[in-house]
């Protein structure tokens, strides 16, 4: 099914989300990071060929993008992006308890308030764009 063409009006809706978050204060990179790491998790082909490419674009580094699902052994990502990648992986897989704590503390003292709320949108995002992707079984390319 192409959702687009079945649902235009919500998936414009969509579109308009995703526009502003790019449009906010959370930096490229990272935006572009969660994108690719959530996609790893939730197995969207669509989505992590797509933004692996984006991440290019925004400068990001073919060996930075290759360690990525292994980001937590990598001595390549900064504090900062460690702290929006292990946000995304939590709130991808939630558990019972959600997001700890101790995550968000380190959301909070590496990001001001406009790029903390960047990053709760781009990860939300990503997962409902995952989550058409993967059952409609969409492929890079479509």
């Amino acid at each position: 099914m192409k959702l687009a063409t079945v649902a235009p009006e919500v998936y414009k809706a969509w579109f308009a989300a995703e526009a502003a978050i790019r449009r906010g204060p959370l930096d490229p990179v990272i935006r572009e990071l969660v994108k690719i790491r959530v996609s790893q998790q939730n197995g969207c082909v669509y989505c992590i060929d797509l933004h692996t490419t984006d991440a290019r674009l925004e400068g990001e580094t073919e060996k930075r993008i290759y360690q990525l699902n292994a980001w937590r052994e990598s001595a390549l990502y900064t504090e900062p992006e460690r702290a929006a990648l292990a946000y995304a992986d939590a709130v991808t897989k939630l558990g019972e308890h959600g997001v700890s704590d101790e995550v968000w503390a380190e959301v909070e003292k590496h990001f001001d308030e406009g790029a903390a709320a960047g990053l709760v949108a781009v990860t939300a995002m990503v997962n409902l764009w995952n989550r058409i992707g993967v059952p409609m079984q969409m492929r890079p390319g479509d």
